[in-house]
């Protein structure tokens, strides 16, 4: 296992994306520069040697990573995605914004990824386990129910939350732990309204988002990039207020209609076909076209990067509700922002996943859970509660959404810093 000492991973266009944000939001709110500096630099960076026995018993060597960036207002806590593409820059960048949306959230975590560079589309279920068991074993250390609380992303799922859960227990004793990670089944921990959370999240903050520029969500056009757990969820929550979701995506592509897709169907059709290509009573675009479609909502749920300075000035839709992590870049939310754009910033408006992550934690804690409706209000009450605060900024000092609900992260943390008298004035 290597500690990262070089500052290489601090080069990546997520992260210098995220830095951005910080020193525009910690000029807006005349941030101590002692607290900023130390804002900018992940706490620390684990990269380690995942060995896997594969089904041909021939032996293979993935890359994982584990960035634990703040922990200020509690626990690290953030998800572990297995991906193709998954790279050391790419992990400090999405811990940098899981620090940043645990704390406009309210929430007393603080921020932290983790991934591995595979494609789990091409290893099977022995050698995914087998991947995940050793991955959790290399980082066992610095992980646990009061360090740093996994969580599913990317390529992830409730299994594999349950296979390092499995291993940490018992390289910790041999005992249950289920604190350790979130996004568990139900049956070993885990909490009912977990799988949905995101993409109600995304619904309650669209509904929101609305509101503020004079739409209602019933009737509304929405199109959705990325169909997956987010997007799929977040389809089906807007369909049954009555929105027209017109135009979703997934790897194969983009379906449109512009009567409205019939979402419960369409999800069917995924579980059968695993695409949505071939979709009856819709026609194929493509993903630059979905996202420049002239709808009401345009939900970004699929990966970061989608919407720069190269297509900002083509986006048509009114308002823009991030699902994915950092889809718009700082550069084109300005661009958007001056044309009228409302964009929901991804640290709220995805917030319903880690929330409901908070929530299982607890209830692990106090070994006492709760029903899915007290779940699902109490995520509504965080989420809308941070998106207020964060609208109130925006208002007060002119500024986008995502300055507003960044400045508010800062200061929260900027707070807790000085308070704590690890950087003092």
């Amino acid at each position: 296992m290597e500690i990262q000492k070089s500052e290489a991973h601090l080069d990546g266009p997520l992260f210098k994306n995220a830095l951005q944000t910080i020193e525009e939001a910690a000029k807006l709110i005349n941030c101590d520069p002692n607290v900023l500096e130390r804002l900018k630099r992940p706490r620390r960076c684990l990269t380690v040697s995942v060995p896997v026995r594969m089904d041909d018993y021939s032996v293979k060597v993935f890359t994982g990573y584990r960035v634990q960036y703040n922990a200020t207002l509690g626990p690290f806590k953030g998800g572990i995605r297995y991906h193709q593409n998954v790279d050391l820059p790419e992990v400090v960048g999405l811990a940098a914004l899981m620090t940043f949306k645990n704390s406009v959230l309210g929430l007393p975590l603080g921020g932290a990824k983790g991934g591995v560079c595979v494609d789990p589309n091409k290893i099977s279920r022995t050698e995914k386990q087998n991947l995940t068991r050793r991955y959790a074993s290399e980082i066992a250390s610095f992980v646990g129910p009061t360090k740093d609380i996994p969580a599913p992303d990317v390529g992830t799922d409730p299994q594999t939350m349950a296979w390092f859960m499995d291993t940490y227990s018992q390289e910790q004793g041999g005992y249950a732990q289920p604190g350790v990670v979130t996004g568990k089944p139900v049956e070993i921990g885990g909490s009912l309204g977990r799988n949905h959370a995101t993409g109600l999240g995304v619904v309650y903050i669209a509904e929101k988002a609305f509101e503020k520029v004079g739409i209602k969500m019933a009737g509304a056009t929405i199109a959705i990039q990325g169909f997956g757990n987010v997007g799929s969820f977040a389809a089906l929550f807007s369909h049954q207020r009555g929105a027209k979701v017109v135009a979703v995506s997934d790897v194969s592509g983009a379906i449109f209609n512009g009567d409205g897709l019939n979402i419960p169907e369409l999800i069917e059709y995924i579980k059968i076909n695993k695409i949505l290509k071939g979709f009856p009573n819709a026609s194929s675009i493509t993903n630059e076209e979905l996202l420049t479609l002239k709808v009401d909502g345009l939900f970004p749920c699929a990966l970061e990067g989608q919407i720069d300075t190269h297509n900002a000035e083509n986006i048509k839709a009114k308002v823009i509700v991030e699902g994915a992590n950092g889809p718009v870049s700082v550069a084109a939310t300005k661009i958007l922002h001056k044309k009228g754009v409302f964009i929901a910033p991804d640290v709220i408006a995805n917030g319903g996943g880690v929330i409901v992550s908070y929530f299982e934690w607890v209830q692990d804690i106090m070994s006492l859970f709760w029903d899915e409706e007290e779940v699902n209000n109490r995520l509504k009450t965080i989420i809308l509660r941070a998106f207020d605060v964060g609208f109130k900024f925006h208002q007060e000092k002119n500024v986008d959404m995502r300055s507003a609900a960044m400045a508010v992260s800062v200061q929260r943390l900027e707070k807790a810093m000085l308070l704590r008298g690890l950087y003092p004035r």
